[in-house]
This record gives C-alpha cells, sequence and structure tokens, in this order.
C-alpha cells in the first residue's frame, strides 16, 4: 500500500457527481448530519473584514471582527444540530448525527499564549467541548509546542464536561507509546485509532489520520508516525465492519484536500472522508461566503474508491469561519444512496447581516472574555527596555544588518541551545533568520518593549528548527542565497547571529529555480566567512574543508522556504515559535535588557557589503 508520499506524487481521485441524482433505487433508512470542523487554529475572537460589512455606511467597532469567532461558531453548530435532530428528512426514514473535528484544534499566537499562559484547562479546549464534538483528528499543530502541551490539550478537553463535553481523539497511524503523558490517554482510550459514535440507535464508525509529515513540520519528538495510510485504514474499516458497524467515516488530516482524493481509490468501506490541514474553500454557487473568499471547488467534492463507490470528500477552510455541514442518506444496509444536495454546504459564521447569530453567552464569558483580556494585556506587559532603538523596517531587514535582525537571529541560537539537549540535537552555533520573517515594518523605539511587539515582529507561527549538519558549503550558498537579490531589498535576505561575513555585489549572484529550490548558478559573492570563535568557513571566496555546522532557523527556511538551499537537509523543530525564542531571549537571555553596546544602532557588523 502506498503512503502519503505516493498519494501526493500525482495518484488521482476520480472527481464525480453526487451518485444521489439519478437515484431512484433502495429507499432512504437513514439521513445522516455530520457537523464538520477543522484547522480552527485559535481564532477564538473572529476575522475581520475590511469595510462596511453590514451597508450602513459607517464602520463600526465590532465590524472589524464581524465573522467567525468561537462565541458566534457554538450557536451556529447548536442551531444546526438541533435542525437535524428535530427536522423531518427530506426522504423520510431515520435521523442521526455526527460532530467532527479534523484537528489543529490551536495555534501558535497571541490567542493561543493566553491558553499557555493561563494553563490547564486551555481556551481553545472549552470552545471545542462547547460543540458536543463526538470525535478529532489529530492535527500537525498539535504538536507544535511538543507532545506535554498537546497532552495537557487533552487534559483541559477531558476536564470540561460543564461546558459541553469531552471527546476522543483519532488517529490510526500514530503511535504515541513513546510519550508518557500521551501514552497514559491512550491507554485510557481518549487517544485512540477509530471510536464509535451512537446516536438513535445508529452506530457510525469514525477513523482518524495524521499526516506522514509531522516530524519534519512540527515537533512530535517520541511519537512515530506509521506511513501506509490506505493500508491503516482499510484495516480499521474492516475491522469496524466486523463489528456491524456499516456506516464509516475517515477523518484526516493530510494537509491537502487533493491527497484525501488521491487517497480514496485505495479504500474499502469506507463511506465518507473528511480532510483537514489545507485550509480549501468548497462551496457551491448560492452558497453564502465571508466577503472575500471564493469557492475553489464544490461542496462536497466526490471520489470513486477501490470497489467503485462514490465517496464524498468534504473539508472547510477552517478559523471559525464556516460550519460543514453534510448531509447523507444511507438504505437499510448501510450502502451510502447520496447527498442532501440543498442542505450539504458550508454555513458560514456571521455577526452581521440576514443570517448573523448570536455569540453563545457562556463562550463569550468564558472564552472570548479572557482571551480579549489577554491581549489587551500584551499591550502592557514589558518584557525588556532597550537602550536603543531597534529597526525592522520592511526595506532594511530585507537589504542589511539590522540591531533587530541581529535580535532575532541570537534569540533562535538561544532557544536552540535551550532546548538542545530535550530534542537530542547538537546546540547551535550559528543562527539564520530571513528577512521577510521580520513583520512590524518599523523602529521600535528605545524604551519598553511588550510581548506584543514580539508578535508584531515575529507573527508567524514558524517554529524554531535545528539543522544538525549543514555542510559548510551549502551553509556559504545560504548566504549567497541572502545576498543574491542585494542591493534590492528581498524577503530572502538573510540576518545572521554566530558569525560574520563580507559579500561583493560586482560578483555573480546566486540564480536558483524558485519553485523547486534547485541552484542553477551556484554564487561568487561571498567572500569571507568567520565563526565568532574565529574559525574560518571561507577565505577569499573559497570554502576551507571541515566539519559541518549546526544551524538553527526557523522551520519554514529548514524546509527550503525562499529557495534556501537546505531542503532535504535533517532538521528538528524544538517546540518554541520564534515569537516565543525572541520573547524568551529579551527577558531571560538579556534579562530584560537590550544594550546599545550589544546592539548598536545599524548592526555590529555582521554583514558587510564591499563593491
Amino acid at each position: 500500500m502506498l503512503g502519503l508520499g505516493a498519494v501526493a506524487a500525482g495518484l488521482v481521485g476520480t472527481v464525480g457527481a453526487d451518485p444521489a441524482a439519478a437515484d431512484t433505487g433502495p429507499r432512504t433508512d437513514l439521513t445522516l448530519t455530520v457537523l464538520h470542523t477543522n484547522d480552527d487554529e485559535s481564532q477564538l475572537l473572529g476575522v475581520g473584514v475590511d469595510g462596511d460589512t453590514d451597508g450602513d455606511g459607517t464602520i463600526e467597532p465590532d465590524e472589524t471582527r464581524a465573522y467567525g469567532g468561537a462565541a458566534r461558531y457554538t450557536t451556529l453548530w447548536q442551531q444546526l444540530r438541533r435542525q437535524a435532530e428535530t427536522g423531518r428528512p427530506a426522504q423520510g426514514g431515520k435521523r442521526a448525527v455526527v460532530s467532527i473535528s479534523g484537528g489543529d484544534n490551536y495555534l501558535a499566537g497571541p490567542e493561543f499564549s493566553a491558553s499557555i499562559e493561563r494553563g490547564v484547562p486551555f481556551y481553545d479546549a472549552l470552545a471545542l467541548s462547547r460543540l458536543g464534538l463526538d470525535a478529532s483528528a489529530i492535527g500537525n499543530h498539535e504538536f507544535d509546542f511538543g507532545p506535554d502541551v498537546f497532552a495537557d490539550f487533552v487534559t483541559s478537553v477531558r476536564s470540561t464536561a460543564g461546558s459541553g463535553g469531552s471527546f476522543p481523539f483519532v488517529s490510526a497511524n500514530l503511535d504515541v507509546s513513546g510519550e508518557p503523558a500521551l501514552a497514559k490517554y491512550a491507554g485510557q482510550g481518549v487517544i485512540r485509532a477509530t471510536t464509535v459514535v451512537g446516536d438513535r440507535g445508529e452506530r457510525i464508525g469514525v477513523i482518524g489520520l495524521t499526516t506522514p509529515e509531522l516530524p519534519t513540520i512540527s515537533s512530535p519528538r517520541n511519537v512515530r508516525v506509521r506511513t501506509e495510510l490506505a493500508r491503516i485504514a482499510n484495516a480499521e474499516a474492516s475491522a469496524l465492519t466486523r463489528q456491524g458497524v456499516d456506516k464509516i467515516i475517515l477523518v484526516s488530516h493530510l494537509q491537502d484536500i487533493d491527497n484525501e482524493l488521491a487517497l480514496v481509490p485505495q479504500l474499502r468501506n469506507v463511506d465518507v472522508v473528511l480532510g483537514a490541514g489545507g485550509g480549501e474553500i468548497l462551496a457551491d454557487r448560492g452558497d453564502r461566503l465571508i466577503p472575500g473568499d471564493r469557492a475553489e471547488r464544490g461542496y462536497p467534492l466526490w471520489a470513486t474508491d477501490a470497489d467503485g463507490r462514490q465517496v464524498p470528500v468534504a473539508t472547510t477552510t477552517g478559523n471559525y469561519k464556516y460550519v460543514g455541514q453534510l448531509v447523507l442518506r444511507f438504505d437499510r444496509a448501510g450502502r451510502l444512496l447520496g447527498a442532501d444536495d440543498e442542505r450539504s454546504r458550508p454555513v458560514r459564521v456571521a455577526g452581521v447581516g440576514a443570517d448573523a447569530v448570536a455569540k453563545d453567552a457562556w463562550t463569550r464569558a468564558n472564552v472570548e472574555a479572557p482571551v480579549a483580556s489577554h491581549l489587551a494585556s500584551l499591550r502592557e506587559t514589558v518584557v525588556a527596555d532597550s537602550e536603543v532603538p531597534l529597526n525592522g523596517v520592511r526595506a532594511d531587514v530585507r537589504s542589511k544588518e539590522t540591531n533587530l535582525g541581529d535580535l532575532v537571529a541570537d534569540s533562535l541560537v538561544w532557544a536552540g541551545k535551550q532546548k538542545a539537549a530535550e530534542y537530542g540535537v547538537p546546540a547551535p552555533v550559528v543562527g539564520i533568520q530571513n528577512g521577510g520573517g521580520l513583520r512590524n515594518d518599523a523602529v521600535i523605539p528605545a524604551g519598553p518593549v511588550t510581548a506584543l511587539d514580539t508578535y508584531d515582529v515575529a507573527p508567524f507561527a514558524n517554529f524554531v528548527a535545528v539543522v544538525p549538519d549543514v555542510p559548510r558549503a551549502t551553509l556559504r550558498q545560504l548566504l549567497e542565497r541572502g545576498v543574491a537579490a542585494a542591493p534590492s531589498a528581498a524577503g530572502a535576505f538573510i540576518q545572521v547571529s554566530g558569525l560574520s561575513f563580507s559579500y561583493d555585489v560586482s560578483r555573480r549572484a546566486q540564480v536558483v529555480n524558485e519553485s523547486t529550490g534547485e541552484i542553477l548558478t551556484p554564487g561568487e559573492r561571498v567572500r569571507d566567512v568567520v565563526l565568532d570563535d574565529g574559525t574560518v568557513l571561507v577565505r577569499d571566496g573559497q570554502v576551507v574543508d571541515g566539519a559541518p555546522v549546526p544551524v538553527a532557523t526557523n522551520d519554514f527556511s529548514a524546509r527550503g522556504g525562499d529557495a534556501y538551499p537546505l531542503k532535504g537537509l535533517d532538521f528538528t523543530p524544538v517546540g518554541t515559535t520564534y515569537q516565543g525564542a525572541l520573547r524568551g531571549y529579551l527577558e531571560e537571555g538579556l534579562s530584560g535588557k537590550v544594550r546599545a553596546a550589544d546592539y548598536p544602532v545599524g548592526g555590529e557588523g555582521r554583514i558587510t557589503a564591499t563593491s
């Protein structure tokens, strides 16, 4: 059987039409409503839409977060569930409802930092439990802070009975036995391969899968990931079928809906596939979308399985923006007859307009209010005092050394050293930060540096990663990539720690294939590279033979982002974001003091341009 690598390489499912369109055969015995969400990623307060969303000619304060949000989402979810439970099925027969999350239930950022600061129970867990989920898949972001924080999230869910109830986490291809905090929950059946949901006499099986890319895009540590996805799913579906379960849902977090579509032709006994991780917007003509959103394909998609059956495949774009509502019809033998096209759709979560929903009072009080208060406190929380203005102006960090660039690069090395023993990697000696990842586009004045400043500088959910063995020739071409566009500004411009280098803009610049990262023409601009301990890596344009260098960077760059020539090298995310590294370095590494002697205006000469 083939894993995700082969799926992504080009296996294509047959995407067809709803088989119900021509169905005149068996009578509908069961109408099953599948409410689904995925990739909500801590967007608890809602999403903004530019402009006057209600058309009254005035932009009110609440219109800055006019859609989404956990409190509105809860209200809509519960309304749709009640309608499915009490409404008369269009085709007759019985009713049942299943509620599922596809994972990525939280994400690094200022909103999730409220949970990290508070501790168990996490606000994201409170919000999801309020939905009354039957199961959640396990996504990649669950491990971004390491297995122990995921275990805290599971603990949070288990402690939220008062808000709506706990639910199991399903993934058939993860082995968590190497992580004691998670192994405990696996032993209790809270983390499991499958679950069976009972509703109104019906038994619906749910199988979970997690992306095989997990070790390279998150920090699972000792969690083992099996990659034979079709074989695993089929084995679990077969086992459920032998137990008399004749309706089976696969919820798979594979990062791209095309991976789910490509998996379906290898599957047997799976009736429905819910994808996650890709953020695609699936909708049909007439479905109401949030302003600015555009449908990429229809809802649901259909693919043909190994036995020639049509299988619906659905997902939502995440961020608490839409409730996925997939309404399916089954006959008495458990065979899928088709979907209810009128009711199967993404339902937008609106705070304005004719379809606006009010906020759930419990979620508003217990989730949104404290998280909003936390964000306000970030603006008031001073993490360091700087003797010098810190330059993060976009054109500068993308074209030359700045003291803020130095500071962030230093923080990556500091964080890598702090986490090296825990994650079994060598302590890095060099730090690399792409200028495009520094986003405040301003000079932070001398004086207080706040916690919110660190999020403004480093807003992405990128994690510190250690690349343990960077050959010297690769490191040289990495620096070449950083200065290839000089003197023009570019996001790939490189801010460094642990070394100094000079480059000559009159010499040949590196040329790469932007889509693959392949170096088409090696650069010759970098002339000299010296580590802080005096070790010479490049002298007069020639690489000096020697041991590889352990490098700390962000996981975007470690995966070859900005066409950095690191793609293919082993690296390990070490469970802290680059924002967390910056804040930690300011508070602990520098003891709350940024000194002008260490970070002078213009930088300390780590990067020198010559001509």
